[in-house]
Formats: C-alpha cells, sequence, structure tokens
C-alpha cells in the first residue's frame, strides 16, 4: 500500500467514526425533544444554528487547514465534537424550556462548527492523496461521500438505539468516549502537516474562486436546500400524521440515506470518464440535476391530487429523488476538487461546503416553515423551485479549466 492510499484508508476511517456520532446526534436529539412533547418547527429550529454555523467553519477550516495542516484540523474538529457532547449531557430536566432550548441550540452549534471542519478537511485530504494515484479522484471521491452517508444511516440506527439503552445523557457520554479513540488515532497516524500550504492573507484572497468553483457552490446551495426543506421536517411528520410510528419514520429515513450513499458510491459507474476530467462530467451533471427536478415536480403534483396511499407513493417517489440526488451529489463532490486548485485545495473545498452549509440551513428553515404553511405539498414545491434553480446553474458550469499565468494545471489530480 502506497503513502496515498494508506492516508486515504486512515482519513476516510476516521470521518467514518465521526460521522457514525453525527447521525446518531442527530436522532438522540430529535427523538428524546420529541418525545418531550416538542413541536416539528421547535424540532427544525433546534438545529439552524447546527447548519449556520457550518458556513463559518468551512470557510475558516479551509483556511486553518492550508495554513496549519489537514490532520491537525482533523484533531481540532474530533475534539470540538466532543466538547458539543459533553455540553449537551449537561443539559437539566430541571430547566424551562426557554433555557433548554437554547442550551441545545448553543450545543449543536459547537457540533456543527465540528462537522464542517473535518469534513473540509478530509475532503481536501483525498486532493491530495489522489495526486498520488493516477486515475482514482473519481473513484476516490464517490466511495467516500457514499461510505459517509452510508455511514450516517447507520448512525441514526445507533442514536435511537443508545437513547433506548442508556438514555440521552449516558448515550452522550458513550459517544464522546468512543470519538476519544478516534482523536488519538488521527494525532497518531496522520502526517502532521499534510495539507499544509500558503495560506490566503486576506478575506478578498479567500474568497477569490475561479468561475466553476463559484457557479458549482450556487448549485450547491440549491441542491441541498432542496433536500433539507422535505427530509427535516415535511416528510418525516406527513408519515406520522398518516399513520407511521416513530420507528418507522426513523427506519424510512435512516434506510433512504444508506441508499443514498450506496447510489454515491456507484456514481463513476453511471458517469462516462473523459481525459480531461470535465468534458463529460459537466454534462453529466447538468443531465442529473434536470433529471432530479422533475421528480419533486411530480409528487407535488400527485399530493395536490391527493391519489390513493399518498404516504407511499410518496415514499417511493422520495426513492426516485435519493438516486438522482445521489448521483448529483457526486459529480458534483468530484467536480470541486476538479476545479480547485492543488496549492489551495482546502481552501476552495471549504469555500464550497460553506455553500452546502448554507443550503442547508435554508431548506431546514423553510422545512419547517413551508410545512406550516401548506403541508407536504408546500415542502415539494419548494423542493422543485431550488431544484430549477439548481439545474439553470449547472447549465453554466465550465468544461475548461483556465490555466493561470504560470502555465501550470490547476487541478494536477483530476481524472
Amino acid at each position: 500500500m502506497n503513502t496515498g492510499t494508506r492516508n486515504y484508508a486512515i482519513v476516510t476511517a476516521a470521518y467514518w467514526g465521526f460521522t457514525l456520532s453525527d447521525g446518531a446526534l442527530r436522532m438522540l436529539v430529535l427523538l428524546h425533544f420529541y418525545r418531550l412533547g416538542y413541536s416539528p418547527f421547535t424540532l427544525a429550529f433546534l438545529f439552524l444554528l447546527y447548519e449556520a454555523m457550518g458556513v463559518v467553519a468551512n470557510l475558516i477550516g479551509g483556511w486553518l487547514a492550508t495554513r496549519y495542516g489537514i490532520a491537525r484540523m482533523l484533531a481540532v474538529g474530533l475534539a470540538t465534537q466532543i466538547t458539543g457532547f459533553l455540553l449537551l449531557s449537561a443539559l437539566s430536566p430541571d430547566w424551562t424550556v426557554a433555557m433548554s432550548v437554547t442550551w441545545v441550540v448553543l450545543a449543536q452549534g459547537i457540533c456543527g462548527v465540528a462537522k464542517d471542519l473535518t469534513k473540509t478537511a478530509s475532503k481536501s485530504a483525498i486532493k491530495l492523496t489522489a495526486g498520488t494515484a493516477s486515475g482514482q479522484l473519481f473513484k476516490w471521491v464517490a466511495f467516500f461521500t457514499g461510505s459517509k452517508n452510508a455511514m450516517k444511516g447507520v448512525g441514526f440506527f445507533l442514536g435511537g438505539l443508545l437513547l433506548q439503552a442508556l438514555g440521552f445523557q449516558a448515550a452522550l457520554w458513550t459517544m464522546a468516549a468512543l470519538l476519544a479513540l478516534v482523536f488519538v488515532g488521527v494525532v497518531s497516524f496522520v502526517p502532521p502537516l499534510m495539507g499544509k500550504a500558503k495560506a490566503s492573507k486576506s478575506a478578498k484572497e479567500l474568497f477569490a474562486k475561479n468561475r466553476g468553483i463559484n457557479l458549482l457552490a450556487a448549485a450547491r446551495v440549491a441542491l441541498f436546500g432542496a433536500r433539507d426543506v422535505w427530509f427535516v421536517v415535511g416528510v418525516p411528520v406527513f408519515l406520522y400524521a398518516s399513520g407511521w410510528n416513530f420507528t418507522m419514520v426513523g427506519g424510512f429515513l435512516a434506510a433512504w440515506t444508506i441508499g443514498y450513499g450506496a447510489v454515491q458510491a456507484f456514481a463513476p459507474a453511471l458517469v462516462r470518464r473523459s481525459d480531461d476530467g470535465l468534458s463529460t462530467e459537466v454534462p453529466a451533471a447538468r443531465l442529473w440535476s434536470g433529471l432530479l427536478a422533475v421528480v419533486p415536480i411530480g409528487l407535488a403534483v400527485l399530493v395536490a391530487m391527493k391519489v390513493p396511499h399518498l404516504e407511499w407513493v410518496v415514499v417511493g417517489g422520495l426513492g426516485l429523488f435519493g438516486f438522482a440526488f445521489a448521483v448529483n451529489s457526486s459529480v458534483h463532490s468530484y467536480l470541486i476538487l476538479a476545479y480547485a486548485g492543488s496549492e489551495k485545495a482546502a481552501e476552495d473545498v471549504g469555500f464550497y461546503y460553506a455553500a452546502n452549509a448554507l443550503g442547508r440551513f435554508f431548506g431546514t428553515l423553510l422545512s419547517g416553515l413551508l410545512y406550516q404553511w401548506g403541508g407536504l405539498l408546500y415542502s415539494l414545491s419548494g423542493s422543485a423551485a431550488m431544484l430549477v434553480i439548481c439545474w439553470l446553474v449547472t447549465l453554466a458550469l465550465p468544461t475548461r479549466l483556465a490555466l493561470p499565468a504560470d502555465g501550470r494545471s490547476p487541478g494536477a489530480a483530476i481524472g
């Protein structure tokens, strides 16, 4: 096993551990506070700061990873997540509702910082390690993102299991202890200066991205907003109101996420590769974003018509949504590394995932609002509108990279 493959395997394993805890945390918070009688909109509100902090964490995390090295930022992300878990475990049942909500939102915000610091560092590591393995970038990105999302689905089950077996506080302590083991592994085995380069000296330089990155970031905002606008509140509440129990609802969300991750890992087989890394991949992004937009449009029409067995129609339709969404997400995750410069890949990836977090923030906010205003029909209509925007932006993506002034290729690891 060469050095690049070894580092890729270590970083991927570390992020698997983190993602298991992140998925478990979401279910712990959702189930625990649902059991306490919190409304759907309040449940969505609990996650808002988590998503909002991701925007800042990605931007700063990319800059810090470039300045101090990827291994250090992985360690900081893991330590921050452990801190968030311990703070959340200090929640007291004797507190008022307002104080409890405030405490949970703040602790979730810390975990949101941890998630995106860790994600930015991990994705940046793939850009670097793929440089030693010709032709592997798309495959490695697809496997990383697909397996990560499958792990998140497993984490949903883990969170419910730990809550039932240990209770809220003990479950958080257990997850903190497991993450501490991952932390030790990262510090021990990931090269400390991996990814270290000359960081941007000003905000203007940090935000000065090439056209491909800027457009892809805009498309990412719309893509992930379109998912979370139904995923966070709308569909779970709709299924529960249709007679499903919470275990069935949680099981559907977990199965959807695991299936989505599996399709992501399989995505390279669905997208024909090009020698330049862009000329067929960008048209594929346009095609799959257009196909994805059709799904919520069709589902919204069926919901408006109130067809029989509507909940099963919605579940089936969202299965199609998950397939097309997974391919889109996988192609996007490849394209950001293809567009990114090699020297400051962490900053470019951080900028892109800040857009990802911004999309999740808007999707989470609108998930509660649109469902409250007009039920599932409004949630699906909002998703459709965002995906049309995503498709339109994708049409403008460049299929060639402009060479920098020194004539060197900006994407040395493409292919």
